[in-house]
């Protein structure tokens, strides 16, 4: 149905195409309640954005908080998914403390989530959906991938305590060599490991430039078991299913390998990313795999997913004029 698009604004608009794009493959909508008992997210704060969460006693006496997050809500409803995959997307209101403002706000985010039996074919559907959604927000997107086993098994093998692991994973973040051949020579690194990590902050941009650079960094160095060698060469490889999947969509000029892409190594794992849109500063859209978080609540079967965080985009002109098909 085709209705006056007089009587949405343009992010309205871009919520209802973005919706259209994920039912249109196969994903079907998750709707929640607008508040939660506040033990879902006091136990999970780490994975959360902020700490500041609005809470209410209910009527029972049970404390209840405002839904900061949707995809702890998505976890914990979905309990027994077997050998299934779920397929979900959602839009939802969300309630945070705004960055700019550093007051609570209600912010609009679209996104979805895979759960259950996830393989490769499923992670670069999800990464290739990621890609789409920055095409219906932006003409110049760009879609950032890392894999944080990559940093996970070079941190392992470096043996570390998990302060000098935090500090590393700040550094690589922030792209901050200096800081990062400081922590490395305070915690006694020997080179070889510190020049990986160092890699890991050099090294970005052009899949088919940095994935080679990575092969050889990682595979041909001498410090590595034929297995450590042989968990690195898989978690490369992982990158290049991703890399083949957008070359065979026509999307390859999109993607850009960048372990600055970093995410809480307590709950995410594997394949990473960030999008971004032509002239706003942060990301639009922010997701990756979690199966730590699926553990650590209890769940045997794999997760990922992404949110595409609307309010950022400003006056989304690309929208003006525009006709708005509800489905």
């Amino acid at each position: 149905m085709i209705i006056n698009q007089e009587i949405f604004s343009n992010k309205e608009k871009a919520m209802f195409a973005l919706r259209q794009l994920y039912a249109s493959h196969g994903f079907s909508m998750y709707r929640m309640s607008k508040f939660e008992e506040f033990e879902l997210y006091a136990s999970n704060m780490d994975f959360l954005d902020s700490g500041q969460i609005i809470t209410f006693t209910d009527t029972d006496g049970m404390l209840m908080a405002l839904k900061p997050d949707v995809t702890l809500s998505i976890v914990k409803n979905n309990r027994h998914i077997g050998n299934r995959i779920i397929k979900l997307y959602y839009n939802e209101n969300i309630y945070r403390v705004s960055p700019k403002t550093h007051y609570f706000k209600e912010i609009m985010q679209v996104g979805l989530e895979c759960l259950g039996a996830v393989d490769s074919a499923c992670i670069s559907e999800v990464l290739l959906l990621a890609a789409e959604s920055l095409q219906v927000l932006s003409d110049e997107p760009k879609l950032d991938v890392s894999n944080l086993d990559i940093l996970t098994q070079l941190l392992e093998s470096c043996s570390l305590s998990r302060d000098a692991e935090e500090q590393i994973t700040e550094c690589i973040s922030s792209k901050n060599a200096h800081g990062l051949k400081r922590v490395c020579r305070e915690v006694d690194l020997g080179p070889a490991r510190a020049e990986l990590l160092n890699a890991l902050v050099t090294t970005y941009g052009d899949p088919e430039e940095v994935i080679p650079q990575l092969e050889q960094a990682f595979l041909e160095t001498p410090i590595f078991s034929s297995e450590e060698k042989s968990a690195f060469a898989k978690s490369i490889g992982a990158l290049r299913e991703i890399v083949e999947a957008f070359r065979e969509a026509g999307l390859e000029e999109m993607l850009n390998i960048d372990f600055s892409v970093v995410g809480d190594l307590k709950y995410y794992n594997g394949i990473i990313f960030k999008g971004f849109a032509a002239g706003v500063p942060d990301g639009v859209i922010s997701g990756g795999q979690y199966d730590k978080l699926m553990k650590s609540m209890k769940r045997t079967s794999k997760a990922i997913g992404f949110g595409v965080y609307i309010d950022s985009l400003g006056k989304l002109s690309k929208f003006d004029g525009e006709e708005v098909e509800i489905k």
